[in-house]
């Protein structure tokens, strides 16, 4: 049987990060589970590009941003499976049994959260947001099957939520997986845990009562 899983990975001057990302991933390339990389650009200027290539990545481009970027990467993957994660998310060793075992469900999954250092209460928040809620983030990734994915419209052409409104679309379809992904945590020390915590909770938020995502990216990237 062919490979199942397309990983899609949406990036922006994502070169710092992006070999640990790609690296976590071999080992479900050793097992047969992926079969194909699909980088989504946003106008790197730096090393990003180049990098994908050379681990033998399908390369789409287009204007920066999150939602668009995913929704192009998904749309030309040839996977049954997607496998959505961000280039600052590695990916605990184990993970890819712990997806295969899952594509024998309906539903999409999404993993559990660890930051690289500190942010134990954030991660912890975060996890019980997603299983009480049914809202995890992107940071979490997303196993979703490409039959699931088009029933429900795929990620929104938006710049900021994107994940967040695909979660809404999948409300009850929406399980964790027994497995962490590990994100990075340099935007909530440079902030300070509690401000950045803070304000994804209100742009969170203002989302939900109906502010428009480009507002809501201007203010966020301040």
């Amino acid at each position: 049987m062919a490979a199942p899983i397309s990983v899609i990975i949406p990036t922006l001057n994502a070169q710092a990060d992006l070999s640990a990302c790609l690296a976590a991933l071999v080992e479900g390339l050793d097992t047969g589970l992926i079969t194909e990389l699909v980088i989504s650009d946003g106008g790197s200027m730096d090393e990003t590009l180049k990098l994908a290539d050379a681990w033998g990545a399908n390369i789409v481009t287009g204007a920066p941003s999150r939602g668009g970027q995913l929704r192009r990467g998904c749309e030309g993957a040839r996977g049954e499976w997607l496998l959505v994660i961000h280039a600052d998310t590695v990916l605990d060793p184990g993970w890819s049994a712990v997806a295969a075992a899952h594509l024998t469900q309906r539903k999409a999954a999404y993993f559990k959260l660890r930051f690289d250092r500190g942010g134990r209460f954030v991660a912890a928040w975060a996890n019980l947001r997603a299983r009480v809620f049914g809202l995890p983030y992107g940071d979490q990734g997303l196993l979703i099957s490409r039959r699931l994915y088009d029933a429900v419209g795929g990620f929104p052409n938006q710049p900021l939520m994107e994940d967040v409104a695909l979660a809404r679309a999948l409300k009850g379809q929406l399980v964790a997986l027994d497995a962490i992904a590990v994100t990075s945590s340099a935007k909530y020390r440079a902030q300070g845990w509690a401000r950045r915590g803070a304000r994804n909770l209100w742009t969170l938020l203002r989302y939900f009562i109906g502010t428009d995502p480009a507002t809501l990216a201007r203010a966020y990237r301040r």
